[in-house]
C-alpha cells in the first residue's frame, strides 16, 4: 500500500496521530479480510463486504492526507 509514498507515510506516521490510527486500523482489516478469504475467519458474505468497504474507506482518507502532505510540503 502506498509503495510510490513510502517517504511521506514514514513522516504521517511519526507527526499524526489521526494517520496513524487509521494505517493501524487498515492493517487490522487487510489481516482480517484476508483470513476470511483464506477460510481461517468465518464470516459471511455481507461481514466481509463491510470490512473491504470499511478498508477501502480508510485507505482513501489516507490517501487524501498524503496527496494533502504532498501539496502542502512538496509543491
Amino acid at each position: 500500500m502506498f509503495e510510490y509514498e513510502q517517504e511521506i507515510v514514514g513522516t504521517l506516521l511519526n507527526e499524526n496521530e489521526n494517520f496513524k490510527q487509521l494505517y493501524s486500523r487498515h492493517g487490522e482489516l487487510k489481516e482480517k479480510v484476508r483470513d476470511a478469504n483464506s477460510g481461517a475467519l468465518l464470516l459471511d458474505g455481507y461481514e466481509l463486504d463491510t470490512l473491504k468497504k470499511e478498508k477501502l474507506q480508510i485507505k482513501d482518507k489516507m490517501a487524501a492526507m498524503i496527496n494533502a502532505y504532498r501539496q502542502d510540503h512538496l509543491g
